[in-house]
């Protein structure tokens, strides 16, 4: 029986923090709240020349939750992983509650890279990106933020900074600064 409600997982998310697993064969789920933040501008999203290449050669189509439950599994499908089947049920519930979003790259009729989140408000809880070939979850995350600020976002939440979120434009803040700019994101409403 799972302890966690997708109510529950859409107040902590309100609050700041997001779930965790240890790996996808643990039955337990931790809360996080980073002291540093990881978010993505929506203002600041840097595009290389090699990325603009690649987004302009085309030969890809980009997808809204087509196959949400295609793109969690390609998150978690590699070595190490925090989402276990618990986390996995969650976020297929968020979907259906219209509350998770997949933004997924198919080529020649086969995902091959997605990323998918929450929203609330303004804010979109980046979960979790995988890329099946070269450049895909880039091309898509440059897809996700056009997305985001089209429809009204002011938070794009990457919850760490990684090297390559950060070649990206991502940047880290302070847990306090976070806090203040989600307080703002969900007294607004953004359209996925």
């Amino acid at each position: 029986m799972r302890m966690i409600t997708p109510e529950l997982l859409l107040r902590a998310y309100a609050a700041g923090v997001f779930p965790m697993a240890e790996s996808a064969e643990s039955d337990a789920i931790h809360w996080v709240d980073p002291r540093r933040r990881g978010i993505l501008p929506l203002d600041g999203f840097h595009i290389s020349r090699s990325l603009a290449k690649d987004i302009r050669r085309g030969g890809f189509e980009i997808c809204a939750d087509r196959d949400f439950a295609g793109v969690v599994a390609g998150c978690a499908d590699r070595e190490t992983t925090w989402i276990n089947a618990d986390i996995f049920a969650l976020y297929q519930d968020l979907h259906r509650m219209g509350h998770a979003h997949s933004l997924e790259m198919w080529e020649n009729g086969a995902l091959v890279g997605g990323t998918y989140g929450v929203v609330l408000g303004a804010a979109f809880f980046a979960e979790s990106m995988f890329s099946r070939r070269r450049s895909a979850s880039k091309i898509v995350l440059a897809h996700l933020v056009a997305r985001l600020r089209h429809g009204g976002f002011t938070l794009c939440d990457t919850q760490f900074l990684t090297p390559h979120l950060a070649s990206l434009g991502g940047v880290e803040i302070s847990r306090a600064d976070y806090h203040a700019r989600l307080a703002e994101a969900l007294e607004r409403e953004g359209r996925f």
